[in-house]
């Protein structure tokens, strides 16, 4: 299944779905001393390894973070060839003075809002589908 990639269905049945707890972006050099099931992603770039897990992961591990975020799922399975969903979503939020970090993974995409703006997030996003 390669996924839905026609916008108005995207984002007429995209779901957010608010994940419980708080989840953090932090950089490591290498990932030995990571249990990879406590880890939502990781992406390797020149400057080192991100990695976004739950706070309390990154606290007992002493892995250093700036940003505590709410992780929210659109539960649509997208396809990466979609085109649009990124952006509306994106500039809704953005109207709303909320900054949004996405990642974009095979089924669904997932979003990652400031603590303090998840329920006004999760309206902004909810009403797509009315």
């Amino acid at each position: 299944m390669n996924g839905e990639k026609n916008l108005e269905v995207l984002l007429k049945s995209m779901k957010p779905k608010h994940h419980t707890g708080q989840f953090v972006f932090c950089k490591t050099e290498n990932l030995e001393q990571l249990n990879l099931s406590q880890i939502i992603m990781t992406f390797k770039e020149e400057e080192g390894i991100t990695v976004i897990t739950k706070k309390e992961v990154a606290d007992k591990l002493n892995l250093a973070y700036s940003f505590v975020a709410s992780w929210i799922t659109l539960t649509v399975h997208s396809s990466l060839e979609a085109v649009g969903l990124t952006a509306a979503f994106s500039k809704a939020l953005s109207e709303n003075g909320i900054s949004c970090n996405v990642v974009a993974a095979y089924y669904h995409d997932h979003i990652f809002v400031d603590i303090k703006d998840t329920q006004k997030a999760m309206e902004i996003l909810s009403d797509f589908s009315k």
